[in-house]
């Protein structure tokens, strides 16, 4: 059994038709719904998720050299509908990421290549548990 440190809950609360809000233990709230309005859909919180924890282990490894000058992270993905159900495929995740001039700016360059291949294949929860086969259950009480 995972320990409550390693275990990870949130809750799905249905705010009206078509929408939802994500709640986590601390109190964080995201709303989302089925694409008709400007809220994040389920499969754009995914995307979201591979970026954003892959941002998170590049910035920390990175900006312990120099701090960025900018920094962005895009993610596609193709919606595909096939005899396999509905899925994602072809998601590819895009670094631009660029630091000022200098020896700082020098040594974050040269470990952003590295970041990215841990963050990828070792780092990121989110990625490496999309990439790995991962049961899930269901139980309705």
């Amino acid at each position: 059994m995972a320990t409550e440190s390693t275990h990870r809950s949130l809750t799905i609360e249905r705010v009206r038709a078509g929408r939802f809000a994500a709640v986590n233990a601390r109190g964080g709230r995201i709303l989302f719904g089925m694409g008709d309005n400007e809220e994040f859909t389920p499969t754009e919180l995914l995307l979201i998720a591979i970026g954003g924890c892959t941002a998170i282990d590049v910035d920390l490894l990175t900006s312990r050299r120099s701090e960025p000058e900018s920094f962005e992270i895009v993610v596609d993905a193709d919606k595909v509908h096939d005899e396999g159900g509905n899925h994602l495929d072809n998601v590819e995740v895009t670094y631009r990421i660029s630091f000022p001039p200098g020896e700082d700016g020098d040594r974050a360059r040269g470990i952003l290549a590295e970041a990215v291949r841990q963050s990828h294949e070792r780092l990121c929860t989110v990625g490496r548990t999309v990439e790995l086969p991962t049961k899930i259950t269901t139980r309705i009480e």
